[in-house]
């Protein structure tokens, strides 16, 4: 940029500020100062162009009637600045025409630029960064009841150590389909090896977990069952006799139970639910394996549609009854002196399928038999009652060697069997489980099928009949036993009936008792049989005899005489059964030979049966009690018939008998106080 000067002579006299203004590019407007806005110009000697306008309007004017006159001079020779060398002026100084900068700041100038500051290493005194939301409303509300707390741990070690298994392999070997319980084997060295037919026990609560819930869900389907089969109705009102609210009916119209008759019924203890029928030989050839075989079936009367499993056994049942705590297995008496043991936990594909109609039905044969123990404790008369022995002392031994799936199974194998011939042997077995079965069979067990875990060993004989080898009695002949039943509260105990209208009193350690006998009011001897023998299941060491007279009498263990005995309650007829009940101290059902049933309640009446209920057409054969009491709202207590057709209904009691009564165990202690 240059710089032109400009010298102007006036006529008259002016002051130092019109001589600036007149010397300077800017002309005071109003007080301000504007810059030349870039006129066209007019090249002139030099390198610097010149505003022409200016020059030629810009220099006249008026001053209160004195008048100037402006001469232009020609312009000098050009003047070349360095304005690097001028320091940055405020835009009110830097002018054309001002004095050179001093030294001092010249100098300055240029050691600045010989100076160099190094900022490359910086660092923050104070980081504080700003407080969010969630801290801010901790400061404010979080601190009542509360207590902030930080843990400092090592964000920088980013190193983890990692440790990979290694990874098992084994060589295995399949077969589809199997030929046999085996079908997979191998081992890792790669030869052959047989594999356990039977599968692992799971976890004791899957186990008894899957089994409820399999329970419930069969239940429900039988409810909504749609469309039985025909000839089989579930349960109608019509059906339900005058003593019971209302009934339903086993399907026993099966094509294998065609035209047998039931020959006895037994209830589970353990599982009140669970009944088996015992049924004969059929009328009429119907299949070659099942003609010369007698059936018994495993029942769950809330399912009545049919039978939970299906038994078969080539010699006569006649007694039967299921294990104490669950109903896993079934044991029964025939007439030929042996005692058959049925697990019901076996695996169907062991035993015989036999296809009837559209579906296959699996019949089991026993599991074991004493058949096979050719020995002197063997019967050698038919076996009149089957009884299981448990007690806690039992309970406390393990007479097993594998424990079973849940905790009640467990203490299911540590109890006896007694079984009773009608000569008066009484033999004591073990029940024993082996802890692996064997498929081809045991060589010593001969009496174990092939694939069984389940077995009797003989522990003990005991002969009651001695105690009736008096002679008093000789001229009866040999006297015949009938039935025995074990105390409840002390199994060491026992009693046996007779066919002399006595009832002997023992123990298994053959110890001395009193009283040895159990005598009828009647004095003397008398050709009558104690047909059936029922202790109470409340705690109460009484019980209930049903002779074939027609009496009923009921016993307390510490009396020789019945504290009550009713002659003529049957008319006479003989006492073919004979139950408590299972929910009321008080009350006992018995059944005679001429289809009747009686129902005592001992609070209401003590002279005779509250009620009596006639079974016709269908004649009555057999008879058990089941029942719940656990819950005053949900017990119940049905009576299971068999009729002479082969028909098994379930008639469910009133209430009136069914529901507990308060307080009524005392009353019954009462009242055997009064009568003894």
């Amino acid at each position: 940029m240059t710089s032109r000067f400009v010298t102007e002579t006036m006529t008259a006299p002016t002051s130092w500020k019109q001589e600036r203004e007149l010397k300077s590019f800017l002309r005071p407007e109003k007080r301000r100062y504007k810059k030349f806005r870039k006129p066209l110009t007019q090249k002139t000697k030099g390198s610097a162009n010149c505003p022409a306008d200016w020059l030629r309007s810009r220099v006249r004017w008026r001053m209160r009637g004195t008048q100037r006159q402006v001469q232009t001079l020609p312009l000098p020779e050009p003047l070349f600045v360095e304005f690097s060398l001028i320091l940055p002026q405020p835009h009110a100084v830097r002018r054309v025409g001002l004095r050179p900068l001093s030294k001092s700041r010249m100098r300055s100038t240029r050691l600045l630029r010989l100076l160099d500051l190094d900022f490359s290493f910086t660092f923050s005194l104070l980081d504080l960064p700003p407080v969010n939301e969630y801290d801010m409303y901790i400061r404010n509300f979080g601190k009542k009841n509360t207590k902030q707390a930080y843990v400092q741990y090592n964000e920088d070690a980013v190193d983890r150590d990692v440790q990979t298994e290694e990874i098992e392999t084994r060589g295995v070997w399949t077969q589809h389909p199997a030929e046999g319980a085996a079908a997979s084997g191998g081992s890792g060295s790669g030869e052959l090896c047989d594999v356990a037919a039977t599968p692992k026990v799971d976890t004791p609560r899957l186990s008894s977990f899957l089994r409820a819930a399999c329970q419930v869900i069969a239940v429900l389907l039988e409810e909504d069952r749609v469309g039985p089969e025909p000839g089989w109705s579930p349960g109608t009102q019509d059906s339900a006799l005058p003593i019971s609210d209302r009934s339903s009916q086993l399907n026993a119209g099966l094509p294998f139970l065609q035209n047998r008759t039931v020959l006895c019924l037994c209830a589970s203890r353990g599982q009140r639910q669970m009944v088996v029928s015992v049924h004969g030989l059929p009328g009429a050839p119907f299949a070659p394996a099942l003609d010369n075989r007698h059936v018994l079936c495993v029942w769950d009367i809330w399912q009545p549609s049919g039978p939970q499993k299906v038994l078969v056994c080539e010699s006569k049942v006649t007694c039967c009854c299921f294990s104490p705590c669950k109903a896993f297995l079934l044991f029964a008496g025939t007439v030929h002196g042996s005692v058959v043991v049925w697990d019901l936990r076996e695996d169907s594909r062991i035993h015989r399928y036999v296809k009837l109609g559209d579906c296959f039905w699996t019949f089991r044969t026993a599991t074991f038999s004493t058949d096979g123990i050719l020995t002197s404790v063997n019967h050698c008369s038919p076996v009149q009652a089957v009884e299981p022995v448990s007690t806690s002392v039992y309970k406390k031994q393990s007479f097993v060697l594998s424990p079973f799936s849940t905790q009640e199974e467990m203490s299911g194998p540590s109890f006896h069997i007694a079984s009773l011939d009608e000569s008066g042997v009484l033999n004591v077995w073990v029940v024993v489980e082996l802890p692996k079965a064997d498929i081809a069979g045991s060589v010593s067990d001969l009496g174990l099928i092939p694939g069984g875990r389940v077995k009797l060993a003989h522990s003990a004989v005991v002969r009651p009949s001695d105690r009736l080898s008096h002679t008093n009695f000789e001229f009866w002949g040999a006297t015949q036993t009938l039935n025995v039943k074990f105390l409840p509260s002390d199994p060491s105990h026992f009693i046996v009936g007779t066919d002399v209208g006595l009832i002997s009193h023992g123990t298994r350690q053959d110890l001395k008792v009193s009283p040895k006998l159990y005598k009828p009011q009647q004095p003397g001897m008398r050709p009558v049989k104690v047909n059936v023998i029922d202790f109470s299941p409340f705690g109460e060491p009484v019980f209930l005899a049903g002779c074939s007279d027609g009496s009923i009498r009921l016993h307390q263990l510490t009396s020789e005489r019945p504290l009550l005995q009713w002659d003529g309650s049957t008319n006479g007829h003989a006492v073919t059964g004979l139950h408590w009940s299972l929910t009321r101290p008080a009350v006992f059902l018995a059944q005679d030979d001429a289809s009747y049933i009686y129902i005592w309640d001992l609070l209401e009446s003590d002279l005779g049966p509250v009620a009596k209920q006639l079974i016709s057409p269908d004649r009555l054969v057999a008879m058990t009690v089941v029942g719940e009491a656990e819950k005053a709202s949900g017990s119940f207590l049905a009576l299971v018939l068999a009729r002479a057709s082969g028909r098994v209904d379930v008639q469910y009691l009133k209430r009136t008998w069914a529901a507990p009564v308060a307080d009524e165990l005392r009353k019954l202690r009462l009242l055997l106080r009064e009568d003894l």
